[in-house]
């Protein structure tokens, strides 16, 4: 919905009212209607976005936190832990990038910049794939409590990690548990970032005018959070499937009146064990049968956001001590 219809209007009842609709045929020779081609590529009905968090070896050495709950005493290394972490390099990050090989899917993968400059050649492969590098700050902490020229260095740190180990500079932010400063959309968009992900207040793209021009938020979803939502204790994949199914079942049905946007985010060392691959494996399976489906990375979809920004809502917020919500700073 664009930021002049009114908000108890959906655009299909706003479009047909304007004598607007009009049928048409998807490349697939699925029919749909025309305002429908206008949501997303190809009068697609869905866009499904999966984030690969690679994060292992950005991590401090100490307290972590992993498989074991409790902190380890007297600052020590917590060895199990960071090897836990290593998992994402040595396995998980492989057997994910399999996985969306064998469908033809591409993600978009937000990068610790410590753990790039580790594990380089594992960021070029991630690349060379055709999924996005994206950053995700220098080292797996919070910044948001960093004085401006810190936070700013914060984050250039990571963006020069990426690029010199993949040859591409990064355009999308997501910070550590989405946590941000007032001013980091500011100083994302004045070092070259069109969007980030750190805010779940939606399941569609929107814009957001700033100081330096339109920026784009990509939401994020904690429930379909492997980190939050399914973490090993108590982990069911039956449950976790039929999760990801329902998910997908009504932002689809949801999708023929208007944009909407499905998110699963998954860490290398969480997501690319085992048994969590065959369950992505059977969903992704699930979702590709449906037609209209667009696998899309976030760079994508935030430059289909700014490409038709007449369909996509644009959210004018004050000041984030003011809201409390992300927005310019200014």
């Amino acid at each position: 919905m664009s930021s002049t219809t009114p908000a108890t209007l959906d655009r299909r009842s706003f479009l047909a009212g304007s004598g607007l609709l009009a049928a048409a045929v998807t490349s697939k020779g699925v029919p749909v209607m025309a305002a429908e081609q206008s949501f997303w590529p190809n009068g697609a009905r869905l866009a499904v976005s999966f984030s690969l968090m690679f994060e292992a070896g950005g991590q401090p050495i100490s307290g972590a936190g992993g498989v074991i709950p409790d902190p380890i005493a007297h600052g020590l290394p917590d060895l199990p832990t960071n090897a836990f972490f290593d998992y994402g390099v040595q396995e998980g990050i492989p057997r994910i990038l399999a996985l969306m090989d064998r469908h033809g899917v591409k993600l978009s993968s937000f990068m610790i910049g410590e753990a790039v400059r580790r594990a380089p050649e594992l960021a070029r492969e991630i690349v060379r794939r055709g999924h996005e590098a994206a950053a995700h700050g220098r080292t797996w902490e919070n910044s948001y409590a960093l004085p401006e020229a810190e936070e700013r260095r914060f984050i250039a740190d990571s963006v020069s990690a990426i690029e010199a180990a993949t040859g591409t500079r990064p355009v999308g932010w997501n910070a550590y548990w989405m946590r941000n400063s007032p001013r980091t959309l500011d100083i994302l968009q004045s070092l070259g970032f069109r969007y980030h992900i750190d805010d779940p207040s939606r399941d569609e793209p929107f814009i957001l005018p700033l100081k330096g021009g339109d920026f784009v938020t990509v939401p994020y979803t904690f429930h379909m959070n492997d980190i939050v939502s399914y973490p090993f204790a108590g982990w069911n994949p039956a449950a976790y499937e039929q999760a990801l199914r329902d998910e997908f079942d009504q932002l689809y049905a949801e999708g023929a009146t208007r944009r909407r946007m499905m998110v699963v985010s998954l860490h290398d060392r969480i997501s690319g064990h085992a048994n969590r691959v065959r369950a992505l494996d059977r969903f992704l399976s699930y979702a590709a049968a449906k037609p209209g489906v667009w696998f899309a990375r976030k760079d994508e979809i935030a430059a289909w956001a700014l490409a038709h920004r007449g369909d996509t809502p644009v959210v004018h917020r004050g000041p984030p001590t003011e809201t409390g919500l992300p927005g310019s700073a200014a």
